[in-house]
């Protein structure tokens, strides 16, 4: 089982070359399963019993399922994110350089290791807004082939190398697309020849690099997972695959994966943003509930931010606190931060260890070393639009932000046997003294 939820893992990321691609798989999920597509334009018509999602500039979603038994209801929450670091295109993508070199002009999309994009087979991925008339269609792209590269300097040219280098991403981090064959205008060619259309109906596009070596479980004992994007469509899968096989019929379990978490979340589609408070004061509201009704249910309601954590490095165990740390294979991180980068407390860790508890998933803590400062994630960016009691928990990995990372093999599995677990417990929440989990 451990093996077959990994692989799964790894053909939905293989699949998911941009946020937008990853966006599009898990519509396809939720469509197999049951779930009724929804636009935010539209009226909606919802229904107890019912299963449905919307998105939101095609890069986030939120799913729902709503219980049969709403005499007194809340929401079960999930959260995660469909960006990862990478290397966007910029509008005027072509760069003329001597003698035929036309290189592609590209800018950092949040913290990535800028090092580990280079010399290496990439493609790019994304969506291109099409004129067709008046009508302007966002098409999703994802080139198949090996595309560009970005070249390293030779160790004789730069003897330095290996003593550290600073890598500028306007001179150091641009991909080579041709060294004389390619001529101007013929990226531009290649997107509308991929798309079938004309270049001239081409009016704007986001597109990224993305890394091309295959995903893989590795390691004499199969320990191993490796590929792009594990953060966090590792824990955006997971949390998925358990909404889909789970049910309760006295709560509204909510999956929620934004964008644009890599750059702070202040967009239209990120977790700070409006999203998540519309579609849950629409479900409200369109049940038949009050005003006061939706306060009594948030108040009562229960999030699981799920976003990848650092596991102890083979070679830097000193970069990790010497209790607080975490192995790959060792179970669920749940992630603790005294500043709040991180919004679990005790309520909220006691709640999810519980719930863990009842399914035999081990779990393990973290905390940043306390004279570094780490990252921060979703839950306490969410919480400032719809403040419920929330646990930050995520999967042990190493090289976070690397164009390649690493994880257990086994850890998807308790993702999935976790999160079930919390979709389908009735988490009765009176106030912040009490909390009782009981079974569906």
């Amino acid at each position: 089982m451990y093996k077959q939820i990994a692989n799964e893992v790894l053909t939905f990321i293989k699949n998911s070359p941009s946020c937008f691609h990853a966006i599009d798989q898990m519509k396809q999920v939720l469509k197999a399963t049951g779930y009724e597509e929804l636009r935010e334009c539209e009226s909606w018509s919802l229904q107890k019993g019912g299963k449905y999602f919307t998105t939101r500039n095609g890069s986030s979603l939120i799913a729902f399922h709503i219980g049969k038994q709403l005499d007194d209801y809340h929401f079960q929450v999930t959260s995660s994110h469909s960006d990862s670091p990478t290397f966007k295109v910029k509008e005027v993508a072509e760069l003329k350089g001597k003698d035929g070199y036309l290189q592609l002009n590209t800018e950092g999309y949040g913290g990535m290791i800028a090092s580990t994009w280079l010399d290496r087979p990439l493609s790019l991925a994304g969506r291109v807004l099409v004129k067709d008339g008046n009508k302007f269609t966002s098409k999703l792209i994802a080139i198949d082939k090996d595309l560009v590269l970005i070249p390293n300097v030779a160790i004789h040219m730069n003897r330095d190398v290996n003593n550290g280098m600073k890598l500028n991403n306007q001179i150091d981090m641009l991909p080579l697309f041709s060294a004389g064959e390619c001529v101007e205008n013929d990226y531009y060619q290649l997107l509308a020849d991929e798309l079938g259309v004309k270049s001239e109906q081409i009016f704007g596009s986001d597109i990224y690099l993305y890394n091309r070596m295959e995903p893989t479980i590795w390691g004499v004992k199969d320990e191993f997972i490796s590929s792009g994007r594990l953060d966090d469509l590792q824990c955006a899968f997971t949390s998925l695959k358990a909404l889909t096989q789970s049910e309760n019929e006295h709560a509204i379990n909510v999956f929620a994966c934004f964008d644009n978490e890599e750059v702070g979340s202040g967009t239209k589609q990120g977790a700070s943003s409006t999203f998540l408070y519309d579609v849950l004061q629409r479900i409200n509201d369109n049940l038949g509930f009050e005003k006061e009704d939706y306060y009594r249910a948030v108040a009562k309601s229960f999030m699981v931010s799920c976003d990848n954590a650092h596991a102890v490095h083979p070679n830097h165990p000193e970069k990790t606190d010497v209790e607080n740390c975490t192995y790959m294979n060792k179970g669920i991180v749940i992630k603790y931060s005294a500043n709040q980068k991180y919004t679990t407390d005790a309520i909220s860790s006691a709640v999810f260890a519980g719930i863990c508890e009842r399914v035999d998933v081990p779990i393990q803590y973290f905390a940043n070393r306390s004279d570094a400062v780490g990252g921060s994630t979703l839950g306490n960016l969410s919480s400032q639009k719809v403040s419920m009691h929330t646990v930050d928990v995520g999967l042990a990995q190493l090289a976070m932000h690397s164009s390649y990372e690493t994880a257990g093999m086994k850890d998807s599995y308790y993702m999935v046997k976790a999160l079930t677990e919390f979709y389908n417990t009735n988490l009765t929440i009176t106030d912040s003294e009490c909390i009782e989990v009981s079974s569906k």
